[in-house]
């Protein structure tokens, strides 16, 4: 038991260690104007896309569960951040204190979500609870298109038709206009906050696992009536992982809506396609494994842009990669390999310690 948890924390160690070296190369490269504006524009998307693929991989991975209505949980607490932050930035000065409680308010709102979505669609498994999952997160995306909001003297009006359906006063202020979103919220988001956000993720998911839950979570996950026969409530477990993947969902979404001047719920931005592609990440980078999400995210996320200058090959390799890296991962031939080098070195290892 001491030499698991030792592993354990070993592996911790090397994820958050992993993260900070990123950090501090970052750090490096940008005092000495070694990184590109492009690039620059990318180290918060960056973190926001490795906090949705840990996320999910709690869902995925530890849960067992398919989910593709994480996109979804992300707009929930975008648009909820970005709604607070934008009424009280005259009230609440401290653009610090203000962007806390608005992680806060996001992370509670997705959470309210995945409570409130997990109730009747975690009794469904497969592809049931898939298309269920998918379907919530193009509601979302489209009920957030239709809704208008405003703001003046007498309290705030709502409307699903049009700005000239609220009935506002002369001096009122729109907050959200319909399918053009929210505009004006302050650019709180920077890439020190994104990677401690994104520790913070890290830490709560493994704990999670090691914890007690996680490992009536992955009960549930490998056998659910020998699970169940040992008296685990397996509808409180699941509905608590899921939970909390919905809720550092919306943390993520938090961090996107104050990277942005504009708001808007777009299919690329919370659509099919972006549950699609954080899925990707968990799956190339093996279910299951944090670190392996963390890595998949950032390399998927830069390879297009690196290959930017090979335009005609940009695709083709990005695809090539993609192969390569799900062989890598899921081909028994490749598994073996990876644990036979792995298995030397522990023996070299234990060899060097008893000499």
């Amino acid at each position: 038991m001491k030499n698991r948890l030792s592993k354990q924390t070993k592996n911790n160690l090397i994820t958050y260690g992993i993260v900070v070296a990123a950090f501090i190369l970052v750090q490096i490269m940008l005092s000495m104007g070694k990184m590109s504006s492009l690039m620059q524009g990318l180290l918060v998307p960056l973190c926001t896309y490795v906090i949705l693929a840990v996320s999910l991989n709690l869902t995925v991975g530890i849960l067992g569960e398919l989910s593709l209505g994480h996109a979804g949980f992300m707009c929930v607490g975008a648009f909820a951040s970005a709604l607070f932050s934008k009424c009280t930035q005259a009230s609440i000065p401290n653009s610090g204190f203000r962007f806390f409680l608005a992680i806060l308010v996001g992370a509670a709102a997705a959470a309210v979500f995945g409570i409130l979505i997990g109730i009747p669609v975690l009794r469904l498994k497969g592809d049931y609870l898939a298309i269920v999952t998918l379907a919530f997160g193009e509601i979302i995306k489209n009920l957030v298109n239709v809704i208008y909001l405003g703001r003046d003297s007498s309290g705030f009006h709502f409307s699903m038709k049009d700005t000239m359906s609220l009935n506002m006063e002369p001096d009122g202020e729109i907050l959200i206009k319909g399918a053009q979103g929210i505009t004006g919220t302050p650019n709180d988001s920077s890439f020190v906050i994104g990677i401690v956000l994104v520790l913070i993720t890290i830490f709560i998911i493994t704990n999670l696992i090691n914890s007690r839950t996680g490992r009536a979570v992955m009960a549930i996950r490998d056998n659910r009536i020998a699970a169940e026969s040992l008296g685990i409530n397996i509808t409180q477990y699941k509905l608590l992982a899921f939970s909390v993947s919905a809720s550092l969902a919306g943390v993520a979404g938090v961090l996107y809506a104050h990277n942005l001047s504009t708001l808007t719920a777009l299919p690329k931005n919370f659509g099919y396609n972006m549950s699609i592609m954080i899925l990707v990440f968990v799956v190339l980078g093996g279910i299951g494994s944090i670190r392996g999400s963390v890595i998949a995210a950032v390399i998927l996320t830069l390879l297009p842009e690196l290959l930017r200058g090979l335009n005609d090959y940009r695709m083709l390799i990005y695809a090539v990669v993609l192969i390569v890296m799900m062989l890598f991962n899921w081909s028994p031939k490749a598994r073996a390999l990876r644990e036979a080098i792995a298995g030397k070195f522990r023996r070299q290892k234990k060899s060097q310690e008893e000499v």
